[in-house]
């Protein structure tokens, strides 16, 4: 976004963050069979499609919980629905906000396979503060949000994104949840934001990210 303002006055890049008390995560996946998730709305640019092929490719069960929007609908029909077997792949609906922190916080991971800019990401970091991993397509700002190797790994092709599953399944969760508290806490996105503020106004702050 900012190489595409080069006249903008940039002062700060600010990620968003939540409330640390928002997602308390488990650190422990489901005891039934281990699935991986993806959370968002079925349309092109989220790529469900993409979610289905890593998740058939890697072994794993995968749980979809997406929004299907009017103008997603054809979309859905067309290309999602005939890869829903309600076995492997599975459809649980969309899912409310007080459900996210046990269908995020019991998934081995969450897909992302985005094909747009997207500007954040803000299931990824969701993910993150229940503990749970995440495999995104080099797209937009989620190079910036994805600590490759210790949250979850950034992938640019579906060979590339498969050969991560294995290694994603063996990342500590207690580091990612700590990752999501450091970068990612509305304490933290408050605490830059007023930092901004003070160096635009010309004001002295010793105002820190927490």
């Amino acid at each position: 976004q900012k190489s595409g303002l080069a006249k903008a006055n940039w002062l700060a890049t600010i990620h968003h963050g939540l409330p640390t008390t928002l997602y308390e995560p488990t650190f422990e996946t489901t005891a039934e069979e281990p699935y991986l998730a993806f959370l968002g709305r079925f349309s092109r640019d989220k790529r469900p499609d993409r979610a289905i092929e890593i998740a058939l490719r890697s072994g794993l069960k995968l749980k979809l919980a997406a929004k299907i929007g009017d103008d997603d609908r054809a979309y859905f029909h067309e290309v999602v629905e005939p890869l829903i077997d309600g076995d492997r792949i599975v459809y649980v609906g969309e899912i409310e906000e007080d459900q996210k922190a046990e269908f995020l916080g019991k998934a081995a991971g969450l897909l992302f396979p985005i094909d747009w800019p997207e500007p954040f990401g803000l299931a990824a970091i969701e993910a993150m503060a229940c503990g749970t991993p995440v495999i995104a397509w080099n797209c937009g700002a989620l190079s910036e949000i994805i600590d490759q190797g210790v949250t979850g790994f950034i992938a640019d092709t579906m060979d590339g994104a498969v050969a991560t599953v294995p290694d994603l399944l063996q990342l500590d969760r207690r580091k990612v949840r700590a990752v999501f508290e450091k970068r990612f806490s509305a304490r933290r996105m408050a605490g830059d934001y007023l930092a901004a503020y003070a160096r635009l106004i010309g004001v002295p702050t010793e105002a820190k990210a927490s």
